[in-house]
């Protein structure tokens, strides 16, 4: 989960500091950068796995492609001025995870703050756009004891906070960075504390984060640090691959553009009844088909997978209450996008932070109360411990739907809005400000929050569809 986010540098995000709880919803206008919030957690997360030009690549870029040229990433990237961005996120981890070898990795603590420094190295030569350089790396713990000031969102303490902030830890960091006599170095440290001499590894010389190097049990935290970065996703659901069948070797977990529905859904059912949870596949079925009917213009009879022996292909079918049967590719886009998501309500191995841009997109305006249930349902319950029912999902969702923005509760919302800022160079410039509405726990602590006047924007219902709006709007 992660609990807070701090970056300085990166594209429009001059200097933003948010704290996240277990659902948000960035509300903003279109064009205005809120999706740089999710470029810097999605470049984060491809920095756990591979090099930085790497990740740098896997970004958009100015005209929503991929350039591959790392001065896109930076603030103002292409003036003639040094460049840096500097990144901290706080994050629960797992208790214990995998290393590459299959082994357990226990973590000896689970609160953790990971800070990160990255330059920009001038080409040294033509035809060469320059590359990114690594200039700090710190990895600590945040103990039990100082929970209570970093995780400020409502929660139970003794079934939620007590059960994912574990471990204690009395000596330094695990990541920290210093200076040597052939240059820049990051320490990697022992989960042992103090004990033990820190293994440097020459920044210089990297390439890629430390943290991303660490592939075995011997830094157990490190590598769960690594691997929670590693499981956030962007979903961003495409029609063409919901409607792609899927062979019996394709992989039975759902891609992030929501390719492997049918296979996702198909091994989540026979893990239900080889576990014992349900006493067939039938049963898993008839939930996500009770959950897909809450679309009010849709009948729902039935929904299966069926495996094709002969193909070896698997295809869902959906019968509405007429009798129609009907395969995935003839289903509605907003129907599939819908569908996706209750089959990720239902996917307890689907854990780890979750960011969808416009969850509206292709819903009917009366459907909308529907979806946004749905997402907020994928998010783990903060007041119960959470478990195979409540598995431990974060959910972060940007839109600019008056309707999605009405639904969300106050406590929920963050105002994204171009504000004055001052710019590393001392000039006044605008850049991307993430607000929380007044008397909301994020304003408990925040300089500047948004009031509700600035969600009067959002106070027209969109046709074909009634919603109520908050009391302090109504008036």
């Amino acid at each position: 989960m992660l609990t807070r986010l701090e970056v300085q540098g990166f594209k429009n995000l001059l200097d933003v500091r948010v704290d996240f709880g277990p659902f948000t919803c960035i509300a903003g206008a279109n064009g205005i950068g809120k999706s740089n919030v999710f470029d810097v957690i999605d470049f984060l997360s491809h920095l756990a796995s591979g090099t930085l030009m790497e990740a740098a690549q896997q970004i958009r870029g100015p005209a929503d492609g991929r350039s591959g040229d790392p001065r896109d990433l930076f603030w103002d990237g292409y003036g003639d001025h040094e460049r840096e961005i500097h990144i901290a996120v706080e994050m629960i981890v797992p208790a214990t995870v995998e290393d590459d070898l299959g082994s357990p990795a226990p973590a000896t603590t689970t609160f953790l703050r990971y800070e990160l420094g990255l330059g920009y190295t001038r080409p040294d030569g033509e035809a060469s756009v320059g590359r990114l350089a690594l200039l700090s790396e710190k990895l600590v713990h945040i103990n039990r004891g100082e929970a209570a000031e970093h995780l400020k969102f409502n929660h139970s303490v003794k079934k939620f906070r007590n059960a994912v902030v574990l471990g204690r830890r009395s000596g330094g960091p695990y990541l920290s960075t210093g200076a040597h006599e052939s240059g820049l170095v990051i320490n990697v440290h022992g989960d042992g504390g103090s004990s033990g001499r820190p293994q440097p590894r020459a920044a210089a010389r990297a390439g890629r984060t430390v943290l991303s190097t660490i592939t075995t049990n011997d830094h157990p935290t490190i590598l769960a640090a690594r691997r929670e970065m590693q499981s956030w996703r962007r979903l961003a659901l495409e029609p063409s691959a919901l409607r792609t069948p899927d062979g019996f070797t394709d992989p039975r977990s759902l891609g992030s553009d929501g390719r492997h529905l049918a296979a996702a859904l198909f091994r989540i059912a026979q893990d239900n009844v080889s576990s014992g949870v349900a006493p067939d596949a039938d049963a898993v079925y008839a939930r996500v088909a009770g959950r897909l009917a809450d679309l009010g213009d849709l009948g729902v009879e039935s929904l299966s997978v069926e495996p094709d022996q002969v193909r070896e292909v698997l295809t869902l079918f959906l019968e509405e209450r007429g009798g129609l049967r009907l395969p995935a590719r003839a289903l509605s886009e907003g129907t599939l996008r819908f569908l996706a998501l209750c089959v990720l309500l239902e996917d307890p191995t689907v854990t780890g932070l979750i960011c969808m841009e416009e969850p509206e997109n292709g819903i009917h305006p009366a459907n909308l109360e529907a979806m946004l249930d749905l997402v907020r349902d994928l998010a783990v319950d903060p007041e119960e411990p959470p478990d195979a029912d409540n598995p431990f999902r974060q959910v972060i969702i940007n839109t600019h739907s008056p309707g999605v923005v009405q639904l969300c509760s106050r406590e929920d919302i963050l105002v994204a809005d171009n504000r004055l800022q001052t710019a590393p160079d001392g000039t006044t410039t605008r850049a991307l400000s993430l607000l929380p509405l007044a008397r909301t726990w994020r304003a408990r602590e925040a300089t500047v929050t948004a009031t509700d006047a600035d969600l009067v924007v959002y106070a027209t219902a969109p046709p074909g569809v009634q919603i109520k709006l908050p009391m302090d709007l109504v008036g």
